[in-house]
């Protein structure tokens, strides 16, 4: 018998999540994933029925104002209902080496609601919207772990075409590893939607993993709220250093980060390109403890020119 060391978390998985909050919220999202089940192949399947009754909204736009005063405790105005439906396949072949190709599609329904009160949604209401999604891409993929890595590359080109839209996206993941303790990443992403595309995609940026919140939050600009810049044009950039404080590799690893993000969007008609001009950016840092190969728990705090804020998550922003 054998032992070979691999990237992925586990052969395959099927996942039920489901929760609800006082605020009206509710998540059920059921989730097969096999990343090494068959030997050359990964597929991917999600349903998901998610309401975010309190989501926010702060207009269109790279430069949209955000004003604490407007958002008292009984205030909506930065708020939405949105509900979401949404079914997503995913399959990748790996060619040669480390470089995959994807296919997938999906279908999903969202829909809006505004909130008691004056919201800054009523603005530019829109109805519901049903799509169904093409994509394709190109991987490479050296990390030498999925969940947590240490060192590799991890790079994707991607095309969707939508209800009336196409994206293009691209990012490219870094990470070295040059001393014992220290790891460090770096991150660079963009995407461009051309054609009509509405607000709940705008809401997005495109990855091979799903679908990520972006400008603002958790995944692509940590400091600013979830979806804080809302544009059919999107750029994300950001560094990280950890250093484990507890270093056993593989088995437990507790590590203390610093990190530096920046990114934009850019309205229609703009072009997306790589600018220094424009970009909103934020410091922060927090804790991860990683457990075996497939377990991580982050504790980090970001702050921008906006209010700090603290997040809980079980991935890394990139």
């Amino acid at each position: 018998m054998g032992f070979a060391d691999r990237p992925e978390p586990n052969f395959g998985r099927v996942a039920l999540d489901a929760g609800a909050s006082t605020q009206g919220s509710y998540l059920i999202v059921l989730d097969a994933q096999a990343p090494a089940y068959w030997d050359g192949w990964r597929l991917g399947l999600t349903v998901s029925f998610l309401r975010a009754n309190r989501l926010g909204y702060y207009g269109q736009g790279n430069n949209t104002v955000y004003d604490p005063d407007s958002t008292t405790a009984s205030s909506y105005f930065y708020r939405v209902s949105r509900t979401n439906q949404a079914a997503r396949l995913t399959v990748q072949r790996r060619i040669v080496g480390p470089l995959r190709v994807l296919a997938g599609g999906s279908l999903e329904h969202a829909s809006f609601r505004p909130l008691p009160g004056t919201t800054l949604y009523q603005r530019d209401s829109v109805g519901p919207f049903s799509d169904a999604v093409a994509r394709a891409g190109l991987i490479v993929d050296t990390r030498d772990l999925e969940v947590d890595p240490h060192r590799g590359v991890f790079a994707e080109a991607l095309v969707a075409s939508g209800k009336g839209y196409t994206r293009a996206t691209g990012s490219v993941h870094v990470y070295v590893h040059p001393l014992r303790r220290l790891i460090l990443a770096g991150r660079l992403g963009a995407e461009n939607i051309t054609g009509t595309a509405p607000i709940s995609v705008q809401q997005t940026m495109e990855t091979s993993e799903g679908q990520i919140v972006a400008v603002g939050g958790a995944r692509s600009l940590r400091g600013y709220y979830d979806g804080r810049f809302l544009g059919p044009g999107k750029l994300v950039g950001g560094l990280e250093a950890r250093y484990g404080v507890k270093w056993l590799p593989r088995v437990l690893e507790l590590k203390l980060f610093g990190f530096y993000d920046a990114g934009r969007v850019f309205g229609p008609g703009e072009s997306v390109e790589l600018t220094r001009h424009g970009l909103h950016a934020a410091w922060g840092g927090g804790a991860a403890l990683v457990l075996l190969r497939n377990s991580l728990i982050i504790l980090e705090a970001g702050k921008g020119t906006e209010p700090m804020l603290v997040t809980f998550a079980t991935a890394w922003s990139f």
